[in-house]
């Protein structure tokens, strides 16, 4: 069934906001997926591992005004899975007998 091809990973509602942001912004802070998405520090961080540990996400940490921040952007290989994800979730809307 179509529901067998829905990555399980993607299928989570706020990792499915950080992946749309980062497809849609390429590169974005910490600060910024917080804002956008309204969850706590802590909320955002363990989502941010588990897509890191997978590689779908890569960290890159910097100085911006002599303060700490670190930016986050898909790999190849998320950006790849993560369209296929969408194309799948396409299919079952477009296919699921109603």
């Amino acid at each position: 069934m179509y529901f067998d091809k829905l990555d399980p990973l993607f299928h989570e509602k706020t990792r499915l906001g950080i992946l749309t942001i980062l497809l849609l912004e390429e590169e974005v802070d910490f600060s910024y997926l917080k804002e956008k998405l309204n969850l706590t520090d802590g909320n955002l961080a363990s989502h941010l591992k588990v897509l890191e540990q997978a590689n779908i996400i890569i960290s890159r940490k910097t100085f911006v005004n002599k303060r700490p921040k670190t930016f986050y952007k898909l790999t190849e290989e998320g950006k790849k899975r993560f369209l296929e994800y969408i194309n799948n979730l396409k299919e079952l809307l477009l296919n699921f007998p109603y």
